[in-house]
């Protein structure tokens, strides 16, 4: 008697019908964003030709040109505060003895991928509101604060992750061979943890530089990073100079998350 055949959702009827609608209304207004970024036209509507009219628009307008540093230097800042912190959390979870405690510091390490972002938002407008209150300070720290926290978890998870998978005994023989901790660890485990800590790194910049509710509410008059800008402008009047911008930041987000893919991948 043959044996029945398994449960596969790909051989249900309708599923490549619901698959590929699910593509379709997920990248098609990606797409249409993309194409009309090169629209001749001041309608993001109506399509009167190729241009490149707004990407030369974007890249000479002021506010643009400061909303783009300011959101590098944020996004910089916070990825490499983040990525160190990272590195620490994922060394002490997976390169000691269990502890008491450890899986209580292991979620809340990872406590912002849990807590919906409107409630940290929140959370830290009401903690930095009663620090600027009482120092009168409205830097860009707070913002470079806000972010590093909440980009913690995206550069912890690769970096642990690539601990989790390295042999240890190479960091064994350092050991047998009196190399001190941090010798050990700058000789043995750097080299094999770095294309964790790039791809953690990489992935906590393009959280931070398409940041947009926590930057909203953190940020103090005249910080706007380029997605608050973006949303500022998307208040006001409408052009094709948003598309441009938007298709950018989606080629630079593109670029550093296939990077992160690459070097997760990465086993030498």
């Amino acid at each position: 008697m043959a044996r029945g055949r398994g449960f596969d959702v790909r051989r249900q009827p309708g599923f490549a019908t619901i698959a590929l609608a699910c593509f379709v209304m997920l990248y098609l207004p990606i797409i249409l964003l993309v194409v009309f970024s090169f629209n001749a036209s001041q309608s993001i509507g109506a399509w009167e030709g190729f241009s490149l009219r707004w990407y030369i628009s974007a890249a000479g307008n002021e506010q643009v040109q400061q909303a783009t540093l300011r959101s590098l230097l944020i996004a910089t800042a916070a990825a490499t505060l983040a990525t160190v912190a990272a590195v620490g959390a994922a060394l002490a979870t997976t390169r000691t003895r269990p502890w008491r405690g450890q899986t209580a510091v292991f979620a809340l390490v990872n406590q912002p991928l849990m807590v919906p972002e409107i409630v940290t938002a929140v959370a830290l407008l009401i903690f930095f509101s009663m620090i600027k209150v009482a120092t009168g300070y409205t830097g860009l720290w707070y913002l470079i604060v806000a972010h590093t926290a909440f980009c913690i978890p995206f550069a912890f998870l690769p970096i642990r992750a690539r601990l989790q998978g390295m042999d240890l005994t190479l960091e064994q023989a350092a050991a047998d061979l009196y190399a001190r901790p941090w010798q050990a660890f700058r000789r043995i485990t750097l080299p094999q943890l770095w294309p964790g800590i790039l791809a953690g790194g990489m992935l906590a910049f393009v959280i931070s530089l398409d940041d947009v509710v926590i930057t909203e509410f953190v940020k103090s008059a005249g910080q706007d990073t380029l997605p608050t800008y973006m949303l500022g402008q998307l208040r006001r009047n409408v052009t094709p100079e948003i598309n441009a911008i938007s298709t950018v930041l989606l080629a630079v987000s593109i670029v550093l998350v296939a990077g992160f893919y690459f070097l997760s991948k990465t086993r030498k």
